[in-house]
């Protein structure tokens, strides 16, 4: 008997179907049983059995939780982030005000989304309709939110976790909650749509399976994979989760209110935790620290922070922007020049990309629509600090304000500030901060290393700098205070050494005319009266001579004037 040909089609598809669907599943059996040995080479394996099993069937859900939470295990966040980001809150409302935003744009008339759809005016084809394709993105994204509770809540507890490692702590907040949520409303409804005979028959099934899965060997896949001490180890994240984001909360308010001592302290408290912190979410504490310190004068510590950030993410451009503030603010051109040019390559790269460095996912202080502005102000700033270095401004560094000094401190003040930025800011400890750092890709650590000793060396050595600058210029005060100490000094000893010349002329000039009279021996009334007149004369001028010693001696000039009395004949 002949088969007609489309019969024979029929069963060669169907055939080819169910070969593809039995593959499938071998493929998804073999991957739970690597997956259940929790090792890393069988968890690689496991990995590469689900991408083939994907490969066939794009849209299998099991095949679909199964590679996230193997990338999930082999700490290969940004995969399951890249994997699952229509799920990110952050994207989806960013999303939603694009869509918005063009919307609106596109309702104007002469709007070129709508020029575009409108027909030609020759057309006849009534069932042709104007739309916007911002419009028909922000509903399918609606129904893709709205559908979540039909795929399971796998997504929500998985992509969590990665976006806690990401440092997306509010997109993670948001994810474990609702799938914590979704688990607990899917077992209300198991208990309550079962009767209690099912429901006492499916709590016995399940011990019998938990009984037997301790008696099976470790290469049987679990049935279940959201176990109960997976659910603790959501919550007590979650709860770290919220304690990091109330004490950031807390040091951005005062950040905002200008208590930045406060600020300091609450952002000090996150970083230098016990608990190790995401390698994002650190960066974004130590910009924050670094914005505190430059607004409390603070401005080496400030470049200590916005240099760790720079090594956690080297892409960040407020890190850079602030950092060469901060060094054009204490008058360093050269180093401030450097920081301009990597922010006009950056500029350059994200117009050229047509996009913010990073991932989709990764958070901006900045929007790509601000970009040109600030690229045209970046090149005007840096032709104008090119001319004051080619004027010879490179001399004058302001080191006083990078080690927190005033102008006229004394030595012990210096040495004390140099010795506390030395102990703060000294190269060896300046990877120190890594230790409390979870790191999304293990690989990173070595780089983040070398971008931090290099920044830290680049800052201890302009401390060095700074600090024998004002050393010098302390000494050179110090002994220009000595000479004119010595200087006055000087002054009153020569006034006092003529003073004392004066009375004894007179006293030797008496003398002699007293010893002329005697030889001759001559006695006259006349010059006994001048005799005494003079003695008289003689009294008068030691009594104010002595009177003038004395009140030197009392305005500070410890040295009394000596006096002769016994030359003298009053």
């Amino acid at each position: 008997m002949a088969v007609s040909p489309c019969l024979s089609a029929n069963d060669q598809k169907k055939h080819w179907w169910v070969s593809n669907r039995k593959l499938v599943e071998k493929y998804v059996k073999d991957a739970r049983c690597l997956m259940a040995t929790q090792e890393q080479s069988e968890m690689a394996s496991a990995l590469n059995l689900l991408d083939a099993a994907l490969a066939l069937s794009p849209r299998f859900e099991i095949a679909l939780e199964l590679k996230a939470r193997c990338l999930l295990y082999l700490r290969r966040f940004k995969d399951v982030a890249d994997m699952l980001q229509d799920y990110i809150p952050s994207i989806k409302i960013s999303s939603d005000d694009s869509a918005s935003l063009s919307s609106d744009n596109s309702s104007q008339p002469l709007s070129r989304e709508r020029a575009n759809l409108l027909p030609p005016p020759n057309s006849q084809d009534p069932s042709f309709k104007c739309f916007s394709v911002s419009d028909l993105k922000k509903k399918v994204m609606a129904g893709l939110s709205k559908n979540c509770d039909k795929e399971g809540q796998w997504r929500y507890l998985v992509l969590g976790q990665a976006c806690c490692q990401l440092g997306l702590m509010e997109d993670a907040m948001v994810l474990l909650q609702t799938g914590k949520r979704l688990a607990s409303a899917a077992f209300r409804r198991e208990s309550i749509c079962r009767s209690d005979d099912s429901f006492s028959l499916l709590i016995t099934i399940t011990t019998s399976d938990i009984s037997s899965a301790a008696t099976t060997p470790p290469s049987t896949p679990p049935r279940n994979p959201t176990s109960l001490s997976e659910f603790q180890n959501i919550s007590q994240l979650l709860s770290h989760i919220k304690f990091l984001l109330r004490r950031r909360t807390a040091a951005i308010a005062a950040l905002d209110a200008g208590l930045y001592s406060e600020a300091i302290r609450h952002f000090s408290k996150i970083v230098d935790g016990r608990r190790l912190a995401p390698q994002g979410f650190l960066a974004e504490c130590y910009m924050h620290r670094a914005s505190a310190y430059k607004a409390s004068g603070r401005i080496a510590e400030s470049i200590s922070d916005c240099n760790k950030t720079l090594a956690l993410d080297p892409a960040c451009i407020q890190a850079l922007d602030t950092r060469a503030s901060l060094l054009e603010t204490i008058r360093c051109l050269p180093d401030c020049l450097h920081d301009l040019e990597h922010l006009k390559l950056l500029y350059n790269s994200i117009l050229r990309d047509r996009k913010l460095p990073g991932p989709v996912w990764k958070r901006h202080n900045v929007r790509y629509r601000e970009i040109p502005a600030k690229l045209c102000a970046l090149t005007t700033k840096i032709q104008q600090l090119k001319q004051r270095v080619a004027s010879g401004e490179t001399a004058n560094v302001d080191y006083y304000a990078l080690i927190g000094l005033r102008r006229g401190c004394s030595r012990s003040e210096l040495e004390r500030a140099h010795l506390l930025l030395c102990l703060r800011h000294k190269p060896d400890k300046a990877t120190n901060f890594i230790d409390s750092c979870e790191f999304a890709d293990q690989r990173d650590v070595d780089s983040v290393k070398d971008r931090a000793k290099m920044s830290a060396l680049l800052l201890y050595r302009l401390l060095q700098k700074g600090y024998s600058s004002v050393m010098s210029t302390i000494m050179d005060e110090e002994a220009a205070e000595k000479r004119r100490k010595k200087a006055t000094v000087q002054v009153p000893q020569t006034q006092n050494s003529s003073s004392k010349l004066d009375p004894e002329s007179t006293l030797a000039y008496s003398v002699n005319s007293s010893n002329a009279s005697d030889c001759d021996g001559r006695v006259n009334p006349s010059e006994n009266e001048t005799t005494s007149s003079t003695n008289a004369f003689q009294g008068v001028f030691c009594r104010d001579l002595a009177a003038v010693g004395n009140l030197l001696s009392q305005v500070g000039f410890n040295r009394p004037l000596p006096m002769k009395y016994e030359a003298l004949s009053c």
